[in-house]
């Protein structure tokens, strides 16, 4: 049997999962459980992930779902087993989650046994077709939308250092797109001076065909390839959004990851940018008026259905003394807050350089929280364990 990790059980419990999976059980410390996959992968002392994730009857149904959509959108090697009484309304819940199987908390160790084998073998099949897929297709084409309805608040800064961290994470493989059409400032954050612009890249001959697409981008030193944005305000208003899909689908086809900076609030070309997004950071500034504007912001986008399952929300300009605290965030959001950035004074000092804190390589709170930031998307290997010592699911 492969191995399980179990958390939000009780000690009974957790000795029946035990026995079911022949004592190959990491449990989870208790309390909250991690709102995210990066967050539940540093619990994981040895680093060794598991396949099948069970969660018991002490854990939140919310957080347990919550939790489980972001691993199947993920890492879909990995599949999750929800202890629980189960009712129609909460298995429908749980499978549009993508939870494998909810078995209710009397289950005996022989049926637990039975569903953690059954959730073991959809984990390896899903492994078994994405290892070609990895192997053989150039890239996943993730499209990571960094939206706010304010500006101010970082966008560029967030944009640049996550594009340099996958770029860090996957050589060659990222690109950044600058749709702040009229005063977009990738350029500048980065140290670039472009010889094409956003409207040369969705015009003429680099919109018809992908191999001149790709010599209209200007490279960065370190890998990371961009689009930056229009030399003038009157230049980026000939942008539509039909110009921003096509551009987007046809980058997607390409690179593994295409990470898009967008203008504060929904202009055209924010909105097809979150139409075709797989992910987006939703970022927001640690004040009330920053809060108040992305809570607007998220009940906009849940009307229209914009909001993708990788919803990543990033509070920046953590300030203990600036009388908000995360909790006050998640309230007003009604939402999690995913990661927290910390002000931090060298985020001016690299903008001014055109050197992103991430390529700096400097220590400092911020890029450590930045890099949790990029691990939420960069891949995660599977590592081996020291000793075979897990038989296969059968």
């Amino acid at each position: 049997m492969s191995r399980v990790v179990l958390g939000g059980a009780d000690e009974e419990l957790a000795l029946r999962i035990k026995e079911a999976a022949d004592g190959d059980v990491l449990l989870l410390p208790p309390g909250r459980l991690p709102t995210d996959p990066a967050r539940l992968f540093e619990q994981l002392v040895d680093g060794e992930l598991p396949e099948v994730l069970v969660l018991g009857p002490e854990t939140s149904p919310a957080e347990a779902l919550n939790l489980a959509a972001r691993l199947d959108a993920q890492c879909p090697g990995i599949s999750v087993v929800l202890v629980a009484d189960p009712s129609p309304t909460l298995w429908q819940t749980a499978m549009r989650s993508g939870v494998r199987d909810v078995v209710p908390s009397a289950t005996d160790v022989a049926e637990l046994r039975a569903a953690i084998d059954r959730a073991a073998q959809a984990a390896s099949g899903r492994r078994r077709v994405l290892r070609p897929v990895e192997e053989t297709a150039r890239y996943t084409g993730r499209v990571i939308t960094v939206a706010s309805p304010k500006g101010g608040v970082g966008k560029t800064t967030v944009s640049t250092n996550l594009a340099i961290g996958l770029t860090q994470a996957a050589p060659q493989s990222t690109v950044l797109v600058d749709l702040d059409v009229q005063f977009g400032d990738v350029a500048s954050a980065l140290g670039l001076a472009p010889e094409y612009a956003l409207p040369d890249v969705v015009a003429g001959p680099a919109a018809e065909d992908t191999m001149v697409l790709k010599t209209f981008l200007t490279q960065h030193p370190s890998g990371l390839y961009a689009v930056c944005g229009a030399e003038s305000p009157a230049a980026g208003d000939t942008v539509s959004g039909a110009d921003v899909g096509r551009l987007l689908a046809a980058l997607a086809r390409e690179f593994r990851y295409v990470v898009v900076d967008t203008a504060p609030g929904l202009s055209e070309p924010t909105l097809a940018a979150l139409d075709r997004a797989t992910d987006v950071v939703m970022l927001t500034s640690m004040d009330v008026p920053g809060v108040r504007g992305l809570r607007k912001e998220l009940d906009v986008l849940r009307e229209l259905c914009m909001i993708p399952a990788g919803r990543h929300v990033v509070m920046n300009f953590a300030d203990p003394k600036g009388g908000l605290s995360v909790r006050d965030v998640e309230t007003t959001i009604g939402s999690g807050v995913d990661v927290v950035l910390p002000w931090s004074k060298a985020v001016p000092a690299s903008t001014n350089a055109g050197v992103p804190l991430l390529q700096s390589g400097r220590k400092d709170p911020m890029a450590k929280e930045l890099r949790r930031l990029v691990a939420r998307f960069a891949a995660t290997p599977l590592k081996q364990g020291r000793r075979a010592k897990h038989r296969a699911a059968s």
